[in-house]
């Protein structure tokens, strides 16, 4: 595959590192913040992530893990946070070869819609499990919030892959 002009030559990623950040972003998911439904879900945003730049590795099962795991932790439907992730990570992997063209800011615009109908489908699935009961417009920030956060998370988390600079000019990689 041609590289775009200007991005680097990135380092194989370790298997332990995604699964850490993962668990990192599982941990912070569980944090006890009471009913705030404006934060940002950090599995959601990680598994996008994950699911564009290591789709070999990061596929709709690791989601599925992750979604039991949250639905687990938050006493919600059983499998309605798998649902949720396992579409997330289908659209994110259906766009992964697009997505890696454009830099951080332009990746996450187009992860916009995707972050916002994984929140309507959660919203959704919630409000059938609890009768009818839905949020305030505060639960619209969430994805806006996750599209702010991403070329900071992506920053971070390509930071271990990158090549430190090369001082020889003579050599073509």
């Amino acid at each position: 595959m041609i590289m775009p002009k200007g991005q680097q030559l990135l380092l194989p990623v370790n298997p332990v590192f995604i699964a850490a950040s993962l668990v990192v972003a599982l941990a912070l998911n569980m944090l006890p913040l009471g009913r705030v439904v404006w934060t940002p879900d950090w599995v959601m945003v990680l598994l996008a992530f994950w699911g564009i730049h290591q789709p070999q590795r990061v596929g709709l099962g690791v989601a599925f893990a992750m979604g039991l795991c949250i639905d687990v932790s938050q006493s919600a439907l059983l499998g309605q946070h798998a649902l949720v992730y396992c579409g997330l990570m289908f659209g994110a992997q259906l766009a992964h070869r697009r997505l890696l063209w454009f830099g951080p800011l332009l990746q996450a615009l187009q992860l916009l819609p995707l972050f916002i109908a994984a929140h309507v489908v959660a919203l959704a699935l919630r409000a059938l499990a609890s009768g009818g009961l839905l949020p305030g417009l505060e639960a619209a920030l969430a994805p806006l919030l996750e599209a702010a956060i991403w070329p900071l998370v992506s920053w971070i988390l390509l930071a271990p892959q990158r090549r430190p600079p090369d001082q020889d000019d003579n050599r073509p990689l």
